[in-house]
């Protein structure tokens, strides 16, 4: 009997091995292809004035080229970038894993004939039912079921032990299948605050170079003056947009996972209630 849950547990942990390679090689392969991005797209010749070298201190972007605007931003925009495709990568990936727990089916209409068919007693055809929809939940309230079975043909359990039995086994098989659900939230959680505090990053480099253009000698250089503002606001723009997504994506994921949990307490709650009831 003490197999099961060891094969479950290893399972699980070979699963979080795989999702945590998933997290450290988006995070590499989003930088790589933001610092490109910004180096050879926006930081191609011709976006700027008369095809000159982009790096050069006077050089303009052209009139409403804006890939030679966030060029110009300096090397805090790449990273920038790079935490934004993290945002929609990590969010692509719990959105596929988060709807592949749920099942193929709405879970609250599949709560709701669980529950059907542990009124009619109907524990085999509950059990089909957990099978046709597949997911994490029917894993869960799959296992309940079959606990339910194991300790209604245990003679030396009475009810509340077998009550017990059966709550128990369920809250097993959640913290075995849903912390998966929230493994790489934590990346998107990270990201809320850490594009904030890039940008505002970009952004005091950007007034540096700004106030260092109005410091020279004479009349200010105009052109340095003009460049550490826009350097400024596109840092600004772009750490606001990043933390703007991913709080949103974040707070998405999240109610999507606790509608999911309710739905496994409001089975298991019915499973042992039905017992309980049936088994007096």
């Amino acid at each position: 009997m003490a197999t099961a849950p060891k094969a479950t547990t290893a399972t699980a942990k070979k699963e979080g091995n795989g999702s945590n390679i998933f997290a450290s090689l988006s995070i590499v392969i989003c930088l790589v292809i933001a610092f490109l991005l910004w180096k050879f797209v926006m930081g191609d010749p011709s976006n700027f004035v008369g095809g000159a070298d982009p790096d050069l201190h006077d050089t303009q972007p052209l009139q409403g080229n804006y890939f030679g605007m966030v060029y110009k931003g300096g090397y805090v925009v790449p990273v920038l970038m790079g935490m934004f495709l993290m945002v929609i990568v990590f969010s692509i990936e719990r959105f596929i894993v988060i709807n592949k727990a749920a099942g193929t089916g709405n879970v609250d209409v599949f709560v709701r004939k669980i529950q059907g068919f542990l009124s009619a007693g109907n524990i085999e055809a509950a059990m089909a039912e957990c099978d046709k929809q597949k997911g994490s939940v029917a894993n869960v309230i799959k296992s309940g079921l079959k606990k339910y079975r194991e300790v209604e043909n245990d003679a030396r359990m009475n009810t509340e032990q077998a009550s017990l039995a059966i709550q128990k086994d369920i809250e097993e098989a959640t913290s075995l299948e849903m912390p998966m659900l929230e493994q790489n939230l934590t990346v998107i959680a990270t990201l809320v605050s850490v594009g904030t505090l890039a940008g505002l990053l970009g952004t005091v480099t950007g007034m540096i170079k700004a106030f260092a253009g109005l410091a020279q000698a004479g009349a200010p250089d105009s052109s340095a003056l003009a460049n550490g503002i826009s350097e400024a606001l596109i840092n600004t723009a772009t750490g606001i947009g990043t933390s703007f997504l991913a709080i949103i994506m974040y707070n998405f994921f999240t109610s999507k996972i606790d509608k999911l949990t309710y739905s496994i307490d409001e089975a298991g709650f019915s499973i042992v209630q039905t017992y309980a009831s049936t088994h007096k």
